[in-house]
């Protein structure tokens, strides 16, 4: 996992890029049972999220509340703005691991958000990425992928649809 990936900031990345996620969310869920292993089987659920800045403006903080099988879960997003880098790094919590995950780094370009990190998942090496799609501020949609040969297929499998509550 030493091998760093090189993520240079978009030429309009900024601190204000995650505006448009203040405030409290309905979260529609698409995500995959099983990862990585040729699972074409869905879970849907709803979710709520609340977001707010933090930091004078240069981070901003979530909460993801949903149930799962009858089980309360709750999740969380602390994303941190560099100002000499002008790159986001997006690091993520919940309440089945209760550790923060390894950093998403990466920025916006034309209202899409393109992050990505090395991480370990189910003992093998893989590259996360994280896509937001903000070209319709009220109506976002988050997308998760993995890739496990170093960036050259990509399974998506978590999508998030957000609408203001």
């Amino acid at each position: 996992m030493n091998e760093e990936l090189e993520i240079i900031a978009s030429e309009s990345s900024s601190p204000n890029d995650f505006d448009f996620l203040v405030g409290r969310w309905l979260i529609r869920n698409r995500k995959l049972e099983s990862r990585l292993s040729n699972c074409s089987q869905w879970t849907e659920f709803e979710a709520h999220a609340e977001c707010r800045k933090i930091l004078n403006g240069l981070g901003n903080i979530d909460s993801f509340r949903t149930n799962i099988s009858d089980q309360s879960f709750e999740g969380m997003s602390l994303r941190l703005f560099n100002p000499r880098t002008r790159l986001w790094s997006i690091y993520w919590a919940d309440s089945e691991k209760v550790v923060l995950d390894v950093p998403q780094v990466g920025s916006f370009a034309d209202g899409i958000g393109s992050f990505f990190a090395r991480d370990i998942y189910q003992g093998e090496k893989i590259i996360v990425q994280f896509c937001w799609d903000v070209t319709n501020a009220n109506r976002p949609i988050w997308s998760q992928a993995f890739s496990p040969d170093n960036g050259h297929t990509w399974e998506w499998n978590w999508y998030m649809t957000f609408t203001r509550e």
